[in-house]
């Protein structure tokens, strides 16, 4: 059964991006060594209602929840992931895919 990262991200305009932009490149190939896959990996977003306007949306697809808890527990995820949580306001979720 897949496993979905699913984050949005919200950065603000008097902050700036800080670390963030060094962040995106290190998590990628930490993400790929644990067999996530990038679905979507983007700035470009519609709000289709409501109040949350995100402006960023990242989903990332893991065969297993393991696969999932191991990267984002890891060591090398570990050692970066300050780089967003000192820069952008980021909200995760994890869900069960269907098939």
């Amino acid at each position: 059964m897949a496993w979905y990262f699913i984050v949005d991200t919200y950065i603000d305009e008097n902050r700036g991006r800080g670390e963030y932009n060094a962040y995106i490149t290190a998590v990628k190939p930490i993400v790929e060594s644990y067999g996530g896959e990038y679905l979507v990996r983007t700035e470009n977003i519609s709000v289709f209602c409501g109040d949350r306007k995100p402006q960023r949306v990242i989903v990332i697809r893991f065969d297993t929840k393991e696969n999932l808890d191991r990267c984002f527990s890891s060591p090398e995820y570990r050692a970066i992931m300050q780089k967003r949580a000192n820069s952008v306001d980021s909200r995760a979720i994890v869900a069960e895919g269907l098939g």
